[in-house]
């Protein structure tokens, strides 16, 4: 089923990436330039030039998924991230913010709990 959320991991492609490129040439942007794995289900996020077009791409139980949204007005604030990196992990609520066009250098989140899955479900045995 399509769907993206906290679980999953989100790489974002430093640079830009043209958005005529489908999924198999993405798929190559991915191994050679990104240096991951594109079957790994992780997402990975590639941005236009002028910032007013997004993909993402996910392989998800057996086929890739491709997410495209553009912007009629405005353009999409990009993280902060190490320029010499090829690519960087980025949290779900980046991603989430950078879509919703929320301006992340002028919010302070706030500190929250956050579970730690495995040492939960071994105090609940379950496997």
């Amino acid at each position: 089923m399509f769907g993206l959320g906290e679980d999953s991991q989100y790489y974002f492609c430093v640079g830009h990436t043209a958005m005529n490129k489908g999924i198999d040439a993405l798929s190559g942007v991915v191994r050679h330039q990104m240096h991951r794995d594109p079957l790994s289900g992780e997402v990975f996020i590639f941005m236009s030039r002028c910032r007013t077009k997004i993909k993402l791409l996910q392989w998800q139980r057996g086929g890739f998924v491709l997410y495209y949204k553009r912007l009629e007005r405005g353009r999409f604030e990009l993280p902060f991230f190490n320029p010499e990196s090829q690519s960087y992990c980025i949290s779900w609520q980046i991603l989430f913010m950078i879509i919703e066009g929320i301006m992340a250098g002028r919010i302070n989140l706030g500190p929250r709990y956050t579970i730690n899955k495995k040492a939960a479900n071994n105090n609940l045995n379950i496997r």
